[in-house]
């Protein structure tokens, strides 16, 4: 089952977040907070959406979820959705769930006019590659991201150079 995700998903969602974090070698990276992620998904203006997928069993346990923020593409003039993060805890992995979450922000896509769904995977992780890739997913091999963070935004944003 997916669904929109709501204010009481929170500390899943920053637990998935973690849990995400942890599985690509990056925890020590987490800064955000709860109250953070509660702001940019349901504060005065949201900046990102969420959805999450809910075990099938009837519980509802919450145990995947996809974050995303709307793009733009100036050479095809439309919105895109940006993938931030797609998880489903690993031993629910298998039943649909990340196929499902992709598939609904497919559908927002299709249904609003968007003409892309995008995102980033790490290189050294073969299994999300090889899914994405099964769903016809391609990568953009031309492009390489670049990131200012920390000191260098700071001395760039204030004027200065990094």
């Amino acid at each position: 089952m997916i669904r929109i995700a709501t204010p009481d998903d929170i500390p899943v969602l920053y637990a998935l977040v973690r849990e995400l974090a942890a599985y690509e070698k990056a925890l020590d990276e987490v800064v955000a907070s709860e109250a953070q992620l509660a702001e940019a998904l349901f504060g005065d203006r949201p900046a990102a959406y969420a959805h999450v997928a809910a075990a099938d069993d009837g519980s509802g346990e919450v145990i995947g979820f996809a974050l995303w923020f709307l793009n733009f593409s100036t050479w095809r003039g439309v919105h895109g959705i940006y993938l931030e993060d797609l998880y489903v805890r690993p031993e629910r992995r298998g039943g649909g769930h990340g196929k499902a979450l992709l598939a609904e922000l497919a559908r927002i896509c299709v249904e609003r006019g968007y003409e892309r769904l995008e995102w980033s995977v790490l290189d050294w992780n073969a299994p999300s590659i090889a899914f994405y890739e099964s769903l016809g997913a391609r990568p953009q091999d031309e492009w390489t991201v670049y990131r200012l963070t920390d000191g260098a935004l700071a001395s760039l944003g204030g004027g200065g150079t990094p």
